[in-house]
């Protein structure tokens, strides 16, 4: 497995309408994407930060996994997501290796990115996702 950068950093908002005009009056940073990913119960905001994105992450759903973390932790972070040249292989390396896997092949996420999951017991409590175009 071969990561090249952190992909972005997730945050957990309860309202994005709320949270970007933070991100952009107070820290001066630009949305330049919103996007729904229906299948996780999301929407996503995504601002630049050097090479690394911030997604601001808003529940469409209270039973969705981001909602679910909303109401049992609140806003913050949510997850640390690397990128990864091919996430199944990376999956699959992980797994061999004893890895706890939420997601054992990819599936699709926001920016039309292929995402998989790690269980946050298989890395000291941080919820991590590792992202690529293939």
């Amino acid at each position: 497995m071969n990561i090249s950068h952190i992909e972005h950093i997730g945050i957990a908002v309860n309202s994005l309408d709320e949270a970007i005009p933070y991100y952009e009056n107070m820290l001066g940073l630009k949305c330049y994407a919103i996007e729904e990913v229906a299948d996780q119960k999301v929407k996503t905001a995504f601002f630049m930060v050097g090479e690394t994105k911030l997604e601001l992450l808003e529940s469409t759903s209270p039973d969705g996994p981001v909602g679910k973390f909303l109401e049992k932790k609140g806003q913050g972070v949510h997850h640390l997501a690397f990128a990864v040249d091919n996430v199944n292989d990376s999956l699959n390396e992980l797994g061999e290796k004893g890895v706890q896997l939420i997601d054992k092949t990819s599936r699709k996420g926001a920016e039309g990115l292929n995402i998989g999951f790690l269980h946050p017991k298989a890395s000291m409590g941080v919820l991590t996702e590792i992202c690529g175009k293939e």
